[in-house]
């Protein structure tokens, strides 16, 4: 077995940890959620539970992995051997994950290189197919066979890459390139929608809490957003733990992360939401869900004065986002092979590739040749980004907070924050959290995720 890899210090682990953090979820998924559930108000029930929710279920990841110097898989069943199961559990959804996330990763690819060889204007439009059909530009491109296979496993491919040059010479150095990149285009890009005529309505509506607009679907929609965004409850922040040094301070390495992730995904509505007001109808464009990125940006940057550029390094950052986050993810999966199977890191990147292929392809083909396939009604990209989102990552965060509050005692992530004389400033909210707060939100997460499923199920539509 090879020697555990590390991170060559505080600020290595914090680039990686946050381009972990800092993903998909922030610059594609966070603006149209905060769009749908009330711009200002979602935005301040999300840093609330950032900074309480998500510090302390990452504080206690981080913790167990640096304690025990291993993987999920084996980490919990180190620390009590009855909890291993745990350590699969958590295992199981990088696994499920990276596969659709390398698709939609492909899709972002695709985007990057059409606005940037000049094809941006045929992102915005429609496209007549066969049939007579009139379809949009990405329903037209998803559909496909040949190109979304071919940017998926490019995407996939990359990310390989980097993972199979180890820690600190590949995840540690792209993520101390990429981050800073990453930030300098969020900022002049949000600079430039806010500078646009009518941009000033849609900043209000995004910033300043309406509480007219709060519901528990706010609250229930913020605290999912908190798994996929700053990768918990997936073994990641477990297996970047275990390559952190003793010496380095586990709470402000937390906070720092807690920073770039917010950050970036405010930054992100900032560019998308006020834009969108900028250009005209908010109320229809606002609502298009998932489609925002890839059916309404475009058309955004095709009304905007110098579109196609700011389109092309739009696209530029949120690959940059997406490899930082799928290179987490398949570093996690291979160091669960590497520990469990005494593997060397390239046969099991080889062996990770060959899985996501496998598991990416129904995806990729889902809404093209497969698309009449449907598990529990949805789409195959659809239902992975269920189970792991919505059933998986609640169940093992659930299962983390009886860990580390009744099992093995908070006092054992403590001790581990506090190791080198380092004072745990948030020792307090971070058991309260653990012990009491967080299961009650988890808990009604899973809840909710079950029955919307089975209501739409039922009815055709999502109670959500």
């Amino acid at each position: 077995m090879e020697k555990r890899s590390s991170f060559s210090g505080k600020i290595g682990f914090i680039m990686a940890a946050a381009g972990s953090a800092v993903g998909l979820g922030n610059i594609w998924r966070f603006p149209y959620l905060a769009a749908q559930y009330g711009g200002g108000i979602f935005l301040l029930v999300y840093i609330v539970l950032a900074v309480t929710f998500g510090f302390a279920l990452m504080t206690a990841e981080i913790a167990i992995g640096r304690k025990t110097g291993l993987s999920a898989v084996e980490a919990y069943g180190k620390l009590h051997k009855k909890w291993k199961f745990l350590g699969y559990l958590a295992a199981i959804v990088p696994i499920i994950i990276l596969p659709y996330y390398s698709v939609i990763g492909g899709w972002v690819a695709k985007y990057m290189w059409a606005f940037m060889s000049g094809d941006a204007a045929d992102t915005a439009g429609n496209i007549v197919t066969s049939a007579g059909a009139e379809v949009s530009y990405f329903e037209s491109f998803i559909a496909g066979v040949g190109e979304p296979i071919g940017w998926f496993a490019l995407f996939l491919g990359f990310t390989a890459v980097v993972v199979l040059f180890g820690v600190e010479k590949g995840i540690e150095k792209v993520s101390k390139i990429m981050m800073p990149v990453l930030i300098v285009l969020s900022v002049l890009i949000a600079g430039y929608a806010l500078c646009m005529d009518g941009a000033m309505e849609g900043l209000k509506y995004y910033i300043v809490p309406n509480f007219s607009h709060f519901s528990v679907k706010t609250v229930l929609a913020a605290m999912g957003q908190l798994f996929y965004s700053m990768s918990l409850a997936m073994g990641i922040m477990i297996t970047y733990g275990s390559y952190m040094k003793k010496k380095d301070s586990i709470e402000s390495s937390v906070r720092h992360i807690e920073i770039f992730d917010t950050g970036i995904a405010f930054l992100a509505g900032l560019m998308i939401i006020p834009a969108i007001f900028a250009v005209g109808d908010p109320e229809t464009q606002l609502t298009k869900g998932p489609g925002l990125m890839f059916i309404v940006l475009p058309k955004v940057f095709e009304a905007m004065p110098a579109g196609e550029i700011v389109g092309a390094a739009f696209f530029v950052m949120v690959l940059f986002a997406a490899l930082t986050s799928s290179i987490s993810l398949m570093e996690t999966i291979v160091s669960l092979f590497m520990d469990k199977f005494k593997m060397g890191r390239k046969t099991a990147c080889v062996v990770v590739i060959g899985i996501c292929i496998l598991l990416g392809l129904p995806s990729s083909l889902g809404n093209g040749p497969l698309a009449s396939v449907k598990i529990m009604g949805l789409a195959f990209l659809d239902f992975f980004d269920f189970i792991s989102n919505s059933v998986l990552m609640p169940i093992v965060a659930l299962f983390t907070c009886i860990f580390v509050g009744y099992v093995i005692k908070t006092k054992t992530v403590v001790d581990e924050v506090e190791i080198h004389n380092c004072k745990f400033k948030s020792k307090g909210l971070f058991t309260i959290v653990i012990k009491y707060f967080a299961p009650i939100c988890i808990v009604l997460i899973l809840a909710t995720s079950i029955v919307d499923i089975i209501y739409t199920l039922t009815t055709g539509s999502s109670w959500l």
